[in-house]
This record gives structure tokens, C-alpha cells and sequence, in this order.
């Protein structure tokens, strides 16, 4: 997993509430081996029309997606988040997210910023009404700024994600920052106990 620190970019409104993790990514999807290539299935039956705010060129290149209300419910499947960051977004904004969807994002590097119903609101019309709208999500200020609409605002994120965050690291990565407390409990073993060696 890479750090994160900031995501700034453009972002495009996706003004549905109750986007569950079957619409974020459909069943059909799942029976995939590989972790690659799920960009192509993210939101893949709403894609097929041609209305739909994703297919909207303007939209094009943006980094950040913002979900109405209730973003990521449903099913426990990392393949959304998997599809999310594929498709090239590096951030989520919504006013509540399931919350084992805002676990997996953070276990993968996707940063979900939740914001309260009325922010969320003011951003999906104002990156409907400028799809050139710039907005920064600092992670270690803790902090989502529209600086053209003069908005900042503070979003919860526990110390312990923040360092996930901020040094790139996935359940493997902190496993491994404690190698010498684990070899130190190892070489003390029995040795007739099972080992990993």
C-alpha cells in the first residue's frame, strides 16, 4: 500500500444514496482469481447508460468521488474498494458510509471522508455546477477544503488510520513493524511447538 498524505483533484457527484457494495461492484465480478481489472466492473450496470454521471466527459480524470448518503452498505466484499481505487479515485466523500466498507478503505489505502449531510450536500451541487472544482483531502491536517467555495472542514480519522495512511501501511505492514517482537516470542518457543520456519 502506498502513503497517503493528500488527494487533491476534481471529483465527480454521484448524487444516489444508498449505494451498496453490489451497485459499487456486481456479483459477476467476484468470480475473479486476479485483484486487477475491476475498474471495469465498478458501477458496470450503471455505466450501460449512457446518462449516467460517470460516462459524463467532464468528469473525466477525477480523483475523488462523492457519494450521497449511506455510501458502500451491504455485503462485506473488498472487491468495491478494489474497484473504486482501479478506476482511479483516491478518495470518498459521503455523509455515512457502511462501516465495513470505511474498514476495508482503510485497510487498502482509500481514504473515506465523512461529512456531514449538509457539506455533502453543498459539494455534489457544486461540482455539478463546476466539474473543474478543485478539492483537497489532507490527511494529516485531517482536513476537506473546497478553497473556491471558502470551505474547510474537519473530518474524523482515529490515529491509529492516520498512520496506516500516512505510512503506507496494509495489516501485512503493521504485522511487520513488530518482526523483532515476534522473533523475540519465536526463538523462546518450545522447540517441539509447530513453527512458521
Amino acid at each position: 500500500m502506498d502513503p497517503v498524505h493528500i488527494v487533491s483533484g476534481t471529483a465527480v457527484p454521484l448524487d444516489r444514496s444508498d449505494v451498496d457494495t453490489d451497485q459499487i461492484i456486481p456479483s459477476d465480478w467476484l468470480k475473479r482469481v486476479e485483484r486487477t481489472g475491476f475498474e471495469k466492473g465498478l458501477f458496470s450496470e450503471w455505466r450501460d447508460d449512457p446518462a449516467f454521471v460517470m460516462n459524463d466527459e467532464v468528469y473525466a480524470g477525477a480523483n475523488i468521488l462523492i457519494g450521497g448518503p449511506n455510501f458502500g452498505t451491504g455485503s462485506s466484499r473488498e472487491h468495491a474498494v478494489w474497484a473504486i481505487q482501479q478506476y482511479g479515485f483516491a478518495a470518498v466523500i459521503s455523509p455515512r458510509f457502511g462501516p465495513i466498507f470505511k474498514n476495508n478503505c482503510t485497510k487498502n489505502g482509500l481514504v473515506a471522508v465523512e461529512v456531514t449531510p449538509e457539506v455533502g450536500e453543498q459539494l455534489l451541487r457544486a461540482v455539478e455546477a463546476d466539474p473543474a472544482l478543485e478539492l483537497t483531502v489532507d490527511v494529516e491536517r485531517r482536513t476537506l477544503e473546497a478553497p473556491s467555495l471558502g470551505l474547510e472542514v474537519s473530518f474524523e480519522l482515529s490515529d491509529a488510520v492516520q498512520h496506516r495512511f500516512l505510512n503506507g501501511l496494509d495489516d501485512i505492514g503493521l504485522t511487520l513493524g513488530h518482526a523483532d517482537a515476534l522473533d523475540s516470542f519465536e526463538s523462546g518457543r518450545p522447540s517441539w511447538k509447530p513453527t512458521t520456519a
